[in-house]
C-alpha cells in the first residue's frame, strides 16, 4: 500500500510542476500572444482549467502526504 502512495505522491508532484510551468507568470494565457494585460478581467477557458487543475492535484498532493504520514 505505502508504495502505490509513493508512486502516486511522484505522479502528482511531476503533474503539479507541469501545470505550474504551463501557467505564465502574471500576464495569463494572453501573454503569450502578446495581448496587453493593464486591465483587470477573470481567467476564462483553458487559463480558469488549469487553474482549477492545479488547485485540485495541490489537494490531491497534500491528502496523500498526510495520509502517507499516519501510516508511516
Amino acid at each position: 500500500m505505502e508504495n502505490y502512495l509513493i508512486v502516486a505522491q511522484m505522479v502528482l508532484s511531476v503533474a503539479l510542476v507541469l501545470v505550474l510551468l504551463l501557467q505564465v507568470r502574471g500576464g495569463g494565457l494572453g501573454g503569450i500572444f502578446g495581448q496587453a494585460d493593464t486591465v483587470y478581467r477573470t481567467k476564462r477557458g483553458l487559463e480558469k482549467t488549469l487553474f482549477q487543475f492545479t488547485v485540485v492535484l495541490v489537494v490531491l498532493l497534500v491528502a496523500i502526504s498526510l495520509l502517507m504520514i499516519g501510516i508511516g
